[in-house]
């Protein structure tokens, strides 16, 4: 049980888990997600780390479909920086406490700003990462934004 799955045992959300085995050769997690459960792309949320205004380690949390990229721009208009940029991998795992590929919005060590694509709104339910590389969380937007206290925001783009 990872912690991501914990925390939404804990707030008595509804939720479900999806399991699916992981190759360990594939590097398009979010893919590899779609593919294995077999579910539209757009409801599959990757979580992506930022780092703000040129600081390193003043991390946000990012949350775009899998089919999307993260529109940098807009993600730090939505968390009220000047900047945003990738975070470094090393800096987002250690802050997490997830590994990249099953990084989970929720259940993080430390609660970092986060914000949400407002396609999420478009379903009933969406998956993210529950924790680990083969482990999806299904919930619902709102619960996702309760838990982690994410605003939404268009973020995403199609290129």
């Amino acid at each position: 049980m990872t912690p991501a799955v914990l925390a939404a045992r804990k707030a008595g959300i509804s939720y479900k888990v999806h399991e699916y085995g992981h190759d360990s050769s594939c590097t398009s997690y979010g893919e590899e997600a779609v593919a294995a459960l077999g579910i539209e792309p757009e409801r599959v949320f990757k979580t992506l780390l930022v780092s703000l205004n040129g600081d390193p380690k003043k991390l946000a949390v990012a949350i775009v479909p899998v089919p999307c990229k993260l529109d940098l721009k807009a993600c730090s208009r939505a968390l009220k920086a000047k900047k945003a940029e990738m975070a470094d991998p090393a800096i987002a795992e250690k802050t997490t406490g997830y590994v990249v590929g099953g990084i989970s919005p929720l259940g993080q060590k430390k609660r970092l700003p986060a914000v949400i694509d407002e396609s999420a709104n478009n379903f009933e339910t969406i998956h993210v990462s529950a924790g680990k590389r083969g482990l999806e969380i299904e919930l619902s937007m709102k619960d996702l934004c309760t838990l982690n206290g994410a605003s939404s925001a268009c973020i995403a783009r199609k290129d």
